[in-house]
């Protein structure tokens, strides 16, 4: 089977692009699989590096707070369309996949165009520009939230959940060895994720609590986004550095779930397929600065089912340390929240999303 992946132009949807493609490896080694991106963006690089071959299209994306710099995108959209269609001619896809992003935009559409079945992959429960723009000429639609129909013809909706890593769903590492991986001792650790770029707000309120946490004999494993880390750093005081591992991003999430007792996390949806898939109590802080307040959307059915703690960003600076040593220091809540996570676990998602792309194929 020869299918195109496409996703990108911004961090989150490369992620599931990469798991569909590992997961149709791993079943076939003989599937063809052909990445399309935007040229000049993560993708770019972070394809390649996983071993798979990549095209970029001129393609970017609508500049909201910079309007002047939106004059070319007429030119790149058309530009991206042509390259698209080459693309298409000269790799002859069996199917199609889109996981978000302005980069899946053209090859998405003129895959469409051409009669190539497709199918989108929308990871949050308030769908994407690119994914709405989409939604009504792909054959398929694979989602994780439920209500998707507002964004996508129904017809069209399989509810499959967000594609998580094998290393994360199939841990091999015990707590104790992934604390040792990380220079720390056995006892209470939390985890604090920012996201891949980071969040100021989470970095300054983490700083704010450390002392808080070390009277505790709290552990801290903290991604704080490549832009903060050296500043962070140097913050630490040599009582601090005995306790808390500061990275500017952590590769090996599976052993940094491993180690964690509790976690702090923005509210991404891939952060939350993954955080249910390793069933950890975790207090949510969804970032005030994406689209629609997706986030907050994102971890609202968890939040209501009891299945993770909420902090508003705004609120974090005053209220995180008081929730996270409260759970800390909270065995019962910390076993409540990771028994209700079950609810919301989808550890077949990417399985699920194969056989779809397959059935699109008409392949066995």
């Amino acid at each position: 089977m020869k299918v195109i992946i496409s996703g990108g132009g911004t961090g989150w949807h490369i992620h599931p692009a990469l798991a569909i493609a590992d997961a149709l490896k791993k079943q076939d080694a003989a599937h063809d699989i052909l990445f399309v991106g935007a040229s000049g963006k993560a993708e770019m690089q972070q394809v390649p590096s996983a071993g798979y071959a990549i095209e970029g299209l001129a393609i970017r994306g609508l500049q909201r707070r910079h309007v002047w710099r939106n004059v070319t995108l007429p030119f790149r959209v058309t530009m991206s369309l042509w390259q698209a269609h080459g693309i298409l001619k000269k790799f002859a896809p069996d199917v199609v996949v889109g996981t978000g992003g302005y980069a899946s935009i053209p090859i998405l559409l003129k895959a469409a165009q051409a009669g190539i079945p497709t199918l989108i992959q929308e990871q949050n429960a308030h769908a994407g520009i690119a994914n709405r723009t989409l939604g009504k000429l792909v054959d398929r639609v694979c989602v994780a939230y439920p209500g998707m129909e507002h964004y996508f013809p129904a017809t069209k909706l399989v509810m499959t959940g967000n594609p998580v890593r094998d290393a994360i769903l199939q841990p091999t590492a015990t707590k104790s060895a992934a604390l040792e991986h990380f220079g720390l001792t056995s006892g209470k650790c939390v985890l604090i994720l920012g996201g891949s770029l980071g969040a100021k707000n989470i970095n300054e309120s983490t700083h704010n609590m450390l002392e808080a946490l070390v009277e505790e004999h709290v552990q801290v494993l903290w991604s704080t986004g490549p832009t903060y880390y050296e500043h962070i750093q140097e913050r630490l005081t040599l009582r601090q550095r005995k306790w808390v591992r500061v990275h500017p991003f952590i590769k090996e999430m599976a052993l940094a779930y491993a180690a964690a007792d509790v976690v702090v996390s923005r509210a991404g949806a891939l952060a939350i397929s993954e955080l249910c898939a390793v069933q950890k109590p975790t207090i949510l802080i969804p970032s005030p600065n994406v689209t629609a307040d997706h986030q907050n959307k994102n971890a609202r059915p968890l939040v209501q089912q009891g299945a993770a703690l909420i902090v508003h960003d705004a609120e974090a600076p005053h209220m995180l340390s008081q929730a996270l040593l409260q759970l800390v220091n909270d065995k019962a809540q910390q076993a409540k929240l990771s028994q209700n996570m079950q609810a919301f676990a989808r550890p077949n998602a990417v399985a699920e999303i194969v056989q779809k792309i397959h059935s699109l194929a008409k392949t066995p």
